[in-house]
């Protein structure tokens, strides 16, 4: 067997060279920025501009306008329920205190009865007795943690405000509108009278 010889295709001149020259030259001489050339600025983006018609810019005012009113309202009716909520509670409370102070004075006939016993004439040594006084203790513990109070009178210048002047004296060793006996003791609540103590005064 023959071996057949392949004959090379014939090629112009130029495209022989074009084989020759390496690749990388080609790219390089073209990519290469000359000596004196400045390096490239990239150009400053300009910010986009809008056009309004009037019809637009009427309904943006009205818009804003109706946003101020809505914010107005809101910061109203924050206000308002603030002081709502305030004055409920105080309300709330106030409500608390003259209830407690309406069921303090209901028990305060009680108290008296009790004082009595104790005035009572009787032997110091009774059971009867014993029990009274710690009946009696127990009692003004409890009117004293609902913030009870009996009020100082005797000796104390008259007042008004918390004496009930039932009778008058003539006393010279006590002086003038001073309480010289207590007839029923009067009790208050915080700065709140329950009741006025019963007095007689010295003129």
């Amino acid at each position: 067997m023959s071996e057949e010889k392949k004959e090379p295709i014939d090629q112009t001149p130029e495209q022989e060279a074009e084989q020759t020259l390496p690749p990388e030259t080609e790219e390089t001489s073209q990519d290469a920025p000359g000596k004196n050339e400045k390096p490239r600025k990239e150009p400053k983006k300009k910010e986009k501009t809008y056009t309004l018609t009037r019809e637009q810019m009427e309904a943006a005012e009205l818009a804003a306008r109706q946003l101020a009113s809505v914010t107005d309202q809101f910061t109203r009716l924050s206000a308002e329920y603030d002081n709502y909520r305030k004055r409920t509670a105080k309300e709330k409370e106030s409500i608390y205190q003259d209830a407690k102070a309406d069921t303090a004075t209901a028990f305060l006939a009680v108290y008296d009865n009790l004082e009595r016993a104790m005035q009572a004439g009787g032997d110091d040594e009774s059971p009867h007795k014993k029990g009274l006084e710690m009946i009696f203790t127990q009692y003004k513990e409890v009117l004293l943690k609902l913030g009870v109070t009996e009020m100082e009178a005797l000796g104390q210048p008259f007042d008004p405000n918390r004496h009930n002047a039932v009778m008058h004296i003539d006393d010279e060793t006590l002086g003038e509108n001073v309480v010289a006996d207590v007839f029923q003791a009067g009790f208050m609540m915080g700065d709140k009278v329950l009741r006025f103590a019963a007095v007689r005064v010295a003129n």
